[in-house]
């Protein structure tokens, strides 16, 4: 593997990808790399001093959502936990960077809300695979906030359609770095932390999932082509803005950790 921390950042009009060595105050200590993580990635001798890290993945060809993947999230929801995990999708375009400031559209600000999780990056084509071979295919993890207009997604606006309420542009920042999957020995044993401006919004460890990675990405495989390059957001915890009545407003400022992976922190604006 050519990298451990994988980033993504520019100088001047030159876009790299990078393995994140050091964060001195607001500075990040990048090795450059050449290729592409989901084809060949070649370390360099360039060792870079970088202020900027852009999204960790130029593209996705889409964003999968696991929902009521937390015990705690369905005890706080009062629902059943379903046969097999709910999934929803986000289109490409709804994918972020890490500190992108996040433009909310119009009629998807009267119930902003976020959902802090852990995400994987699919690392090569998968399809029909088991949970025993399933973590093969992750390239790596990350952190990824799914924004939320709930506004349409209560049953009388979505019928239970859930989707579109997520699929706006840029509702889907996840970085700063996506950690190797050969780093993270056991993706079920980590902590996850929401704030919004500062305040502890959502504090769980990801033990608390209903369904693991593996079985995840094995059932996501189930006679669909999983593609490289695929991001899956896991699931939330307890303590969404739906639930506390409280929700995004122009300003927020909303960060998701997954600690000692990654974090995103963006800015809610409406332009």
């Amino acid at each position: 593997m050519a990298f451990k921390r994988l980033v993504r950042f520019a100088i001047g009009d030159r876009v790299s990808y990078g393995d994140l060595l050091s964060v001195n105050g607001g500075t990040y200590e990048v090795r450059r790399l050449t290729g592409d993580p989901f084809t060949k990635l070649q370390p360099t001798e360039d060792i870079m001093q970088v202020e900027k890290l852009l999204c960790p993945i130029e593209r996705t060809p889409i964003i999968i959502l696991v929902g009521l993947n937390y015990q705690s999230h369905v005890n706080e929801a009062k629902l059943n936990i379903p046969k097999y995990p709910p999934i929803f999708v986000k289109p490409a375009d709804a994918l972020a960077g890490p500190f992108d400031t996040i433009d909310i559209h119009p009629d998807a600000r009267e119930m902003l809300d976020y959902e802090g999780e852990l995400t994987v990056v699919v690392g090569r084509d998968a399809k029909n695979i088991s949970e025993e071979d399933a973590l093969d295919y992750v390239l790596g993890y990350t952190a990824g906030n799914d924004l939320s207009a709930r506004n349409f997604q209560v049953p009388e606006a979505s019928g239970m359609q859930f989707g579109y309420s997520k699929s706006f542009d840029q509702f889907g920042p996840i970085g700063h770095t996506i950690v190797a999957a050969s780093e993270i020995p056991d993706p079920q044993d980590l902590r996850l932390v929401t704030r919004v401006n500062g305040k502890l919004k959502q504090q769980s460890s990801t033990g608390d999932m209903i369904w693991s990675v593996r079985q995840i990405v094995s059932h996501l495989s189930r006679g669909m082509a999983l593609c490289k390059g695929t991001v899956i957001m896991t699931g939330t915890p307890a303590g969404v803005g739906f639930f506390t009545k409280e929700f995004l407003q122009a300003g927020d400022v909303v960060e998701v950790e997954i600690e000692g992976v990654a974090s995103v922190k963006n800015e809610i604006r409406y332009p």
